[in-house]
This record gives C-alpha cells, structure tokens and sequence, in this order.
C-alpha cells in the first residue's frame, strides 16, 4: 500500500476544496408512463464559495452619485 493509497482525507477538507474551485451538477429526470413523457426536469446548478473577492451575484451595484458622472 503506498502513501497515497493510506492518506485519509477529512470530508470538511474536500467540502472546501470543491466549493474553492467550485461544482457543477447537471443531470435530467424523465417520469414516463406507457412511453408518453409525463414530466422532465432538467437540473444545472453551480455551487461554489463566495467571498469579499468574488462577490454575490445577487448583490446590486451602487448607484453612482452625481461626484462620479
């Protein structure tokens, strides 16, 4: 068994490891009856890690005030 067979890595390491770089998960659901397509899903989502450098999406620019035009 060599070194990097043994070595255990804690779920809290990976956890931040792939929220560092980020995860996408796609995948598609299709609840079919008698071959007639009833409902179909379609999941794409990023996860990833947000901080002071990479701000949220979500979060609004300020406006700029009448100094700045």
């Amino acid at each position: 068994m060599t070194v990097v067979e043994r070595r255990e890595i804690a779920l809290v390491d990976l956890l931040d490891r792939l929220l560092a770089g980020g995860v996408v998960i796609t995948g598609d659901v299709t609840l079919r009856i008698a071959d007639v397509d009833l409902v179909r899903i379609d999941l794409n989502a990023l996860i990833s890690s947000v901080n002071a450098s990479v701000p949220s999406p979500f979060d609004m620019p300020p406006e700029p005030s009448a100094k700045e035009l």
